[in-house]
């Protein structure tokens, strides 16, 4: 009777938690598809307020009526441009001026000097935000495509952001849908059932669903900043590592499954010895990501908390959600591999218990290779180069306003229409025009008129002078987004600032660039060790010693290097990428130093639960064993998740989804499975120095001894 009136109580609480999960979802699942509505993608936006960049930008509202974010609409025929040819160009200027959020008058069409291109230069009011790309499409609309060897391309800055917006609106449905199919397959592969796939996929959806909610308030109401990027990172990394949890939780409750008669005995076992490990590992990687916000980028302290949250709202769901959907399911979930109460041990064979037994035989060589293999990969990072990627490397497929940057390149200053801008004193206005001049890669200096215009027709037009300052324009040699006219701004900013009395402050597209590089670097410099200091103490809390922690920390940092130095060569030789972004080792670090080591946490949890019953050495044999193949299957599902990020045709989200994934790979592959264990196995119950266990030798440790003795 009580076991009946337990059974019943048991199912009851079951179906009211997933009942209740069920209006959740129901309430937050539209949110998933709303994100979008909420992003930003300017990147001066997320800029430090103390860059000089920001303070030139807040100094230019005085300069103009309106901020503008300029379009370059360029015409280009290699036999020369045609008089019918020019009043194509002058019938689009007038349709152009005429467009909602294009601020007209336009200034005159510029002819190349080699007269094989036109370029129109149209601003489009700054206020339009996200709405640029319908201007944008508009313009395109009415240049209409090439003919009769006339080709036309939209580029410059607005040209460049629309098509960027373009790409992150596709984020929500395909990224969506091709993490969903990776998934399940991978869930289809690994379980063979064709049930049980569904609660860890339908958990999962939940975990994604309650985070939308969260983030969509947060960044509608201006308490975060949510970008293309980092709602790209929160799909991946939501299904990837809720589906990690649900692994871990489906392998031990199926262990229990075998020990106990009722399911819910068997999940209560289960959670208990599962959660510690599920938790730890959610909190070291909330905590890694919420290290973000020491950042002096906005973009990098809004990725923190949007990824920090689907962390969160994941360990929710799968240590609730997913334990009341297995409890209802049973063992049928399982069908046709149903798991029976016989009390079978799952470490009695099985191809981990093997990889066990080639451990404790060669434990030393096992670590000394596989550390050296590692350390040789490392090489790789002298072909990292990180830099700040251009226009023309942004996109992994041709853009329109890829195209019309390289015309543009072939046959104007390349500079023009993303001019430098220098904000300097009235006083000493013509000795920075002149000092300006004379630096190298700077093609001409003109000061902002009362016109609004840089370069009057009148030569003798007096500069603008807005509370005592004037603006000059400050057009480069090289492509506003490479690397040579990132280092005349630099020089520009040296040269400027010398001169006594100006107060100069050089900002424009290619200074916003420098000055998020600059911010790049000191945030590794700053949240690296940050975040190695908080996984030490998380490890040390959860594993009740320090040595072990210090050990686990030293082979993640050493794999993370080891992936970069492979990625290095994949990017270069294979993918043919120009380099890496400024931002990219540090969001490499983060996810990889974060989420590898949860499977350093799921292993030693529980070689630790296993080295108090039996002894050390016996414990990391039987810790591999059991959990080899669950944090394997865990491994993979992570590492194809975030290759889902490649579908997205931007180079800087391809890369950090190759990067993720092989690190992913080498971290479950070589550093979980070989590595960890047999350093671990060499040094015996010391590793767990300085607590009372690293005393303690039991029968398992001197078996252990035996073995290697033997050896």
């Amino acid at each position: 009777m009580t076991g009946g009136r337990g059974r019943w109580t048991a199912t009851l609480i079951a179906v009211a938690v997933v009942v209740g999960w069920l209006v959740v979802g129901g309430v937050a699942g539209p949110y998933s598809g709303k994100l979008g509505d909420v992003a930003t993608n300017d990147n001066a936006a997320f800029l430090p307020t103390d860059a000089e960049a920001t303070r030139a930008q807040d100094l230019s509202a005085g300069f103009v009526a309106k901020e503008t974010t300029p379009a370059l609409v360029v015409y280009e025929r290699p036999s020369g441009i045609t008089p019918a040819d020019q009043q194509r160009v002058q019938a689009d200027a007038a349709r152009f001026a005429q467009l909602p959020g294009v601020l007209g008058p336009l200034p005159p069409s510029i002819v190349s000097q080699d007269r094989q291109a036109v370029q129109v230069i149209v601003p489009i009011d700054a206020a339009e935000g996200e709405q640029i790309r319908q201007v944008v499409d508009e313009l395109r609309d009415i240049a209409g495509p090439d003919r009769d060897g006339l080709t036309v391309n939209v580029a410059g800055p607005a040209g460049l952001l629309g098509d960027l917006i373009e790409v992150f609106t596709a984020i929500d449905g395909p990224l969506l849908l091709v993490t969903l199919v990776v998934v399940l397959v991978i869930l289809l592969i690994v379980y063979r059932s064709p049930v049980l796939w569904i609660l860890p996929l339908l958990a999962a959806g939940m975990s994604y669903s309650l985070a939308s909610v969260f983030v969509y308030h947060l960044a509608k109401h201006d308490v975060i900043k949510l970008n293309g990027q980092a709602q790209g990172i929160l799909t991946v990394l939501v299904f990837g590592a809720g589906t990690d949890y649900a692994l871990l939780l489906i392998a031990r409750y199926r262990e229990e499954l075998h020990r106990h008669h009722r399911p819910w005995d068997a999940m209560k076992t289960a959670w208990r010895g599962a959660a510690p490990a599920v938790i730890a590992s959610g909190t070291t990687v909330i905590v890694s990501l919420l290290c973000l916000l020491l950042s002096s980028l906005n973009s990098n302290r809004a990725l923190g908390p949007v990824a920090a949250l689907g962390i969160a709202a994941t360990l929710l769901v799968m240590l609730t959600f997913l334990p009341a959907l297995l409890v209802l399911g049973g063992r049928w979930a399982f069908w046709p591999r149903t798991p029976r109460e016989d009390q079978a041990d799952p470490q009695a064979d099985g191809i981990w218990s093997r990889i066990a037994g080639f451990v404790a035989r060669r434990s030393r060589a096992v670590w000394l290779v596989t550390a050296v293999a590692l350390a040789a990969l490392t090489l790789g990072l002298s072909q990292l180069g990180a830099t700040t990627l251009g226009q023309s490397d942004l996109f992994t497929s041709r853009t329109d306003s890829v195209a019309g940057q390289k015309v543009i390149a072939r046959h104007y200053p390349a500079g023009t229409g993303s001019p430098a801008t220098i904000f300097t004193t009235q006083a000493t206005a013509q000795q920075v025009a002149q000092v300006a001049q004379g630096v190298p890669g700077v093609a001409s200096v003109r000061p902002v008129t009362e016109r609004g215009q840089a370069g009057p027709p009148d030569p003798n037009a007096p500069p603008k002078v807005v509370d005592g300052r004037v603006e000059l324009q400050v057009t480069l040699a090289d492509p506003a987004d490479s690397d040579g006219a990132e280092e005349t701004v630099r020089d520009l900013r040296e040269a400027v600032h010398r001169v006594p009395g100006s107060d100069s402050v050089v900002g424009g597209f290619t200074a916003i660039n420098v000055d998020t590089a600059a911010a790049s670097t000191r945030d590794r410099n700053v949240i690296i060790p940050v975040v190695l200091v908080v996984i030490a103490v998380i490890l040390a809390l959860l594993l009740r010693a320090l040595l072990a922690p210090v050990l686990l920390i030293a082979t993640v940092v050493l794999s993370f290097l080891a992936t970069l130095g492979l990625c290095a060569l994949i990017f270069k030789y294979v993918l043919d990428f120009p380099g890496v972004d400024q931002s990219f080792p540090l969001f490499a670090f983060v996810f990889l130093v974060a989420l590898g080591i949860d499977y350093n946490i799921f292993l030693m949890s529980r070689v630790r639960e296993e080295s108090v019953k039996r002894g050390t050495r016996a414990g990391v044999l039987g810790g591999l064993a059991v959990t080899g193949g669950v944090i394997t299957s865990a491994g993979i599902v992570l590492a194809a998740t975030f290759s889902a990020l490649a579908v997205l045709p931007l180079v800087v989200l391809v890369e950090l989804g190759v990067a993720v994934a092989v690190g992913v790979l080498l971290d479950t592959i070589v550093v979980r499975s070989l590595l960890v264990p047999a350093l671990a196995y060499d040094i015996g119950p010391k590793i767990w120095w300085p607590s009372r266990l690293s005393r303690t030798n039991r029968n398992g440790d001197r078996a252990g001894a035996e073995v290697e003795h033997a050896r």
